[in-house]
């Protein structure tokens, strides 16, 4: 099954990428996924309060519209976070919108939020059975008021998903990443926890702001300062970049953003950068590059409490969770860590 698997990924490699990920999709519904056994004991973690099997999660992107979640957890993935989501469905932009730099083992995405919006995720993620979820929430393109999607999108989802996460640092939306400045992140994030508040309580939805890598080191501490005053869960580090690093492979030039391994060193890099701002006060996952059980340990080492992934399965399929794990475990145990909590922070 290992090697059918690896075959599937081949064949999709030859076609237009987003044609590929639509069948893979369509695979994963129908069961043709891999499935993991039980993971490495020394991988056991917690997150805002809920228990993972592994830190490895599946970054959004992938499941935009909670098809999927199911397959992929039981691919592997200690988590999923299924997006990004808006309230209304959106064709997003024009094709092609997606480019894979195989030189370069990268992707350059201008999707645009595109989705079948709010209710057709709800009616999917209501469903879902064990492990943790996470919604990814952002703001339809032509919104009057995209604080308002935002709040309409943890509204609806309250109670079905494991966490929100408030995704403001898309750069294939025009304007959206001004909503890191200060005082655009003070009206988000406050009337995000008004709504959190006036929802049903006892229910566990940590809320985590995801970032882009792009960013000052004033634009961090204000970043800081403002999650932790609203008390978020923490920051997700990083998006994808609007910067360009050496590239060789033919689409280097698409505008949109890039994502895969060319993002492993700035992404980390601004990972460190919040960990010293944060000092403690809030968690952190760690997105950008990952391709290896090293590479999710350097996250790990640099202050994530988990990572996730998305790109790199492009390259190798789904079955790649399971290296992973099982390199990162073997990192843990070479540094003399009984846990992954222990080597959160450690570089």
């Amino acid at each position: 099954m290992k090697d059918l698997h690896g075959l599937a990924t081949l064949a999709l490699r030859g076609l237009d990428p987003e044609d590929a990920h639509g069948l893979a999709l369509r695979g994963l519904k129908l069961g043709l996924g891999p499935r993991a056994g039980a993971d490495d004991p020394i991988l056991v973690t917690e997150l805002a309060g809920l228990r993972l099997p592994n830190p490895i999660g599946l970054a959004p992107g992938f499941d935009k519209n909670a098809e999927v979640f199911g397959p992929m957890l039981a691919a592997g993935f200690g988590f999923v976070e299924c997006g990004t989501v808006t309230p209304l469905a959106q064709a997003g932009n024009p094709r092609p919108r997606l480019f894979r730099l195989w030189q370069d083992r990268a992707v350059i995405n201008r999707m645009g939020f595109n989705n079948e919006g709010l209710e057709a995720f709800a009616a999917r993620l209501a469903h879902r059975g064990r492990g943790v979820v996470g919604a990814n929430l952002g703001a339809n393109k032509d919104s009057e008021d995209r604080v308002a999607d935002y709040t309409a999108g943890l509204r609806r989802l309250w109670g079905m998903a494991s966490y929100f996460t408030i995704n403001i640092s898309s750069p294939n939306t025009p304007g959206l990443r001004a909503l890191q400045t200060r005082a655009a992140l003070e009206e988000l994030l406050g009337r995000l926890v008004a709504t959190a508040d006036s929802l049903p309580q006892g229910v566990a939805a940590p809320m985590f702001l995801k970032v882009a890598p792009d960013l000052e080191d004033a634009e961090i501490e204000a970043i800081c300062e403002v999650v932790d005053a609203h008390d978020l869960a923490g920051v997700i580090v990083s998006n994808t970049t609007i910067v360009r690093p050496p590239l060789i492979s033919r689409h280097r030039h698409e505008a949109g953003g890039l994502s895969g391994a060319p993002l492993l060193g700035l992404s980390t890099q601004v990972l460190e950068r919040f960990a010293a701002a944060a000092q403690g006060r809030f968690l952190l996952i760690g997105v950008g590059g990952v391709g290896s059980g090293r590479d999710a340990y350097a996250k790990i080492r640099a202050g994530a409490s988990a990572v996730q992934l998305y790109s790199a399965l492009a390259y190798e399929g789904p079955g790649l969770v399971t290296r992973i794990k099982r390199e990162l475990a073997q990192h843990l145990r070479a540094d003399g860590f009984r846990s992954v909590a222990e080597a959160i922070g450690a570089r």
